[in-house]
């Protein structure tokens, strides 16, 4: 990252803040970053680190879906290491809300299973190469849900399948189809 950045020399004087234990600090110095942000790359970064310090997870999942659609319209090696934390927030922000646990019986993890079975009969390699390790080694422990939760907000989130087989995601997730994302207040 170049520091001589306006907004990511603001979010590197936050993370010092944030590591002192200045969390209020912090919080504003993330805020400046994000006014001071004139391109998708420096809102992303802004909503990266603003995500962090929110009060509610509403708020954190506003701020963590705004970083991810600048991310997708800049789609180069800048933001590429943002996703993996950002997906597995984005995850843990669904659970916190409670419309991110997958579901049981026909409508979970059945509808799971069967796209599954799409996935295979397609040879959608990508979709299952990130589903199946976490689905196989679900134990039911919360780190198992979440790591289950990221990997099927991933798939979700790449909008790569075909709109029977994201229906099943949507029943299996237990939740209709989101036709958007929020933007953040």
């Amino acid at each position: 990252m170049d520091l001589d950045d306006p907004v990511v020399r603001l979010c590197a004087e936050g993370m010092q803040a944030e590591a002192a234990g200045r969390s209020d600090e912090a919080h504003a110095l993330f805020r400046q970053a994000w006014d001071a942000a004139t391109d998708d790359y420096g809102a992303c970064v802004a909503a990266h680190y603003l995500a962090r310090h929110q009060k509610t997870p509403e708020d954190v999942l506003r701020w963590n879906q705004e970083c991810l659609e600048r991310a997708d319209r800049l789609g180069d090696e800048r933001v590429r290491g943002f996703y993996p934390s950002l997906h597995l927030n984005l995850a843990r922000a669904h659970d916190e809300l409670g419309d991110g646990t997958l579901g049981t019986g026909p409508s979970g993890s059945e509808a799971l299973a069967e796209l599954l079975g799409k996935l295979c009969e397609r040879k959608d390699f990508r979709a299952l190469g990130l589903l199946l390790p976490p689905y196989l080694g679900d134990l039911g422990t919360a780190e198992d849900r979440t790591a289950l939760l990221t990997a099927v907000q991933m798939v979700r989130l790449s909008a790569s399948l075909p709109e029977d087989e994201a229906a099943l995601l949507d029943r299996a997730m237990g939740e209709p189809a989101q036709a958007g994302r929020p933007a953040p207040a």
